[in-house]
């Protein structure tokens, strides 16, 4: 049975006070309190240290929201996935549209990030998803697929460890939402194509998370859809209170 996830990503959000602020806020509201998903934090590296020390791990997991490609070295200013695990955080952000698009990251080099996050000890977000120009020429399912398959060098092992987030990117800060169909269909196709790889059990227990203006008036009907499994939220997990309210969607 694969897990129902909901995980913030802060990106390069909030000075050390606030970050700890907010965690220490989501933490209490959730701890007491059954909910049908796990939850995770994806802070900035400054963080991660003093969030470990303020939240309980058996409520809320920690994560980095990105890792050096390097295992350590003369690489001024990279953080590896061993000083990653070192904090005290689980997860680790690989491959979003921001670091694709900005900094023009490659396949091989997110994959080389997300062996080392393996390597680690840590579980990657793999982030995939099209561009506005590739949705309306309609090359949306081809792309996304081909982003999936860069993972397809690992071994199954070695891929049951790791979540997939389908952001479409058109749909990232925009206001912008995928329809709950249209999350539901690329979701579908992405599970689809790690059938084709890895067999039935492993795609069945991949969880495959939606990233793209989620928020709580739109969460319950997207995580209905049967391919999706939770969330990663950008925006609305900078509030306490609308990524409590995301989470309990899935009450």
């Amino acid at each position: 049975m694969r897990k129902n996830i909901v995980a913030g990503n802060w990106k390069m959000n909030t000075v050390l006070e606030e970050g700890v602020e907010l965690a220490a806020n989501v933490n209490d509201a959730l701890k007491g309190n059954k909910h049908n998903c796990d939850v995770v934090i994806c802070v900035p590296a400054t963080h991660l240290v003093p969030v470990n020390g303020v939240i309980d791990h058996e409520t809320l997991g920690l994560g980095a929201e990105n890792c050096s490609e390097h295992e350590a070295g003369a690489y001024t200013g990279e953080i590896s996935a061993a000083m990653i695990a070192s904090t005290g955080a689980s997860y680790c952000i690989i491959g979003h549209s921001e670091r694709r698009q900005y900094f023009g990251e490659t396949d091989a080099q997110l994959i080389a990030k997300t062996r080392l996050a393996l390597d680690n000890g840590l579980t990657p977000i793999f982030c995939v998803g099209e561009v506005l120009e590739q949705r309306e020429n309609g090359t949306y399912n081809e792309v996304v697929k081909s982003q999936v398959e860069a993972l397809f060098c690992l071994s199954s092992e070695d891929f049951a460890k790791v979540i997939v987030a389908y952001e479409p990117v058109w749909a990232i800060g925009t206001g912008k939402t995928a329809t709950a169909d249209q999350a539901q269909d690329m979701h579908a196709n992405i599970r689809g194509a790690i059938r084709e790889k890895y067999g039935e059990e492993i795609a069945d227990a991949t969880s495959i998370l939606y990233g793209g203006s989620c928020k709580p008036a739109n969460a319950r009907e997207l995580f209905s859809k049967p391919d999706v499994d939770g969330g990663l939220i950008g925006g609305a997990a900078l509030k306490a209170d609308s990524f409590i309210g995301i989470v309990e969607a899935f009450d």
